[in-house]
């Protein structure tokens, strides 16, 4: 993980929406990097990989359309009752959200900061840019070290 200092961040507010409008999320502070996830859990959410967006903040209107999921103890995913769209990812122990980078219309320049769950990925693709890229044992095993429990 980089440290805060180390991030780099856009200095301008980023405005996303659904597919069909209902639901509006505004990020302020938003990181100029992305994560991918390959995990067999975000394939069978979205069909792929997940490409994650986090930001300092982040403002949601449309609460009324949200439909969210647990999809493990330590996961809740979100979509738009209304049209389907995947939302967003977030780590119940933080708190911490990353919204789906599709949602939002990114300036360039955007790179990939790591792919994760690398060993789940899938033999029918593969990413052009190089980033590190973690095993899901590693993953969990830095949780941990960070005082997650996965029990």
């Amino acid at each position: 993980m980089s440290d805060a200092a180390d991030i780099l961040r856009l200095g301008e507010t980023l405005e996303g929406r659904c597919l069909c409008g209902a639901v509006r999320i505004t990020l302020t502070g938003a990181e100029k990097q992305i994560d991918v996830c390959h995990c067999s859990m975000c394939a069978q959410w979205g069909g792929a990989m997940y490409a994650g967006l986090e930001s300092e903040s982040a403002q949601v209107e449309g609460e009324d359309a949200i439909t969210t999921y647990q999809s493990s103890d330590w996961a809740e995913r979100a979509f738009c009752s209304q049209c389907g769209s995947n939302l967003w990812y977030r780590f119940k122990p933080t708190g911490n959200r990353t919204f789906l980078a599709g949602l939002f219309d990114l300036p360039k320049g955007f790179g990939i900061k790591q792919q994760i769950f690398v060993d789940e990925k899938p033999d029918w693709y593969d990413l052009a840019q190089e980033s590190p890229m973690k095993s899901g044992e590693e993953i969990v095993a830095e949780a941990i070290a960070a005082g997650f429990s996965f029990d």
